[in-house]
């Protein structure tokens, strides 16, 4: 069974209480730009700042201008709850986008991305990559979304898939991704 991801335009989540970061960044944060995280999960230590940069470097190459963005990272059993409530599917799963943005607005993000980190362990080991990358390859499957790529039809999902391996090559190029893992400091 290949991966498995889904879109919801409809339904919007009721999520309950976030665990928003507040990261820092270079530059200050642009009014038109407001991404946040919630790291819900406690599989891996992820680091956050590295994380909102590539997903700033993303935006950019897609040359989004507008972006009222929240990435979550979650657990299986979180991720399970959140896709057998509001898209009515058994289990976990990799990705749940929620799409806000009226249809005219493409290049204005307004929506949710659901990253289960459990989930990005697994499918790293099936497909031999690391995790760091499944994790990064899910945030941009979910912006892909966000853009109104589907990948419900086998054509659309072909185009979908070259789109997403060209911004994750690209990322990788630019980025350490293996430095989203955040190791803990040893003092000695």
């Amino acid at each position: 069974m290949g991966r498995r991801d889904h879109n919801s335009r409809s339904e919007q989540p009721i999520w309950g209480i976030h665990l928003v970061a507040g990261l820092g960044s270079q530059t200050p944060p642009s009014d038109k730009m407001n991404i946040t995280f919630a790291n819900c999960q406690r599989t891996k230590k992820i680091n956050l700042r590295l994380l909102k940069q590539i997903v700033n470097a993303l935006l950019a190459n897609l040359e989004i201008g507008e972006a009222e963005l929240e990435i979550n990272l979650l657990a299986a059993p979180e991720m399970t709850q959140l896709n057998e409530t509001f898209l009515r599917h058994a289990g976990s799963t990799d990705v749940i986008t929620f799409d806000y943005a009226a249809p005219e607005k493409r290049r204005h993000l307004h929506g949710e991305i659901f990253v289960c980190v459990d989930e990005a362990v697994l499918q790293a080991r099936k497909f031999g990559t690391s995790w760091q990358s499944e994790t990064v390859r899910y945030v941009v499957h979910g912006v892909l979304h966000l853009l109104g790529h589907d990948d419900l039809r086998a054509a659309a999902r072909r185009g979908m898939k070259r789109e997403e391996d060209r911004l994750v090559r690209e990322l990788s190029r630019r980025f350490s991704l293996a430095q989203l893992a955040r190791y803990p400091r040893i003092v000695v």
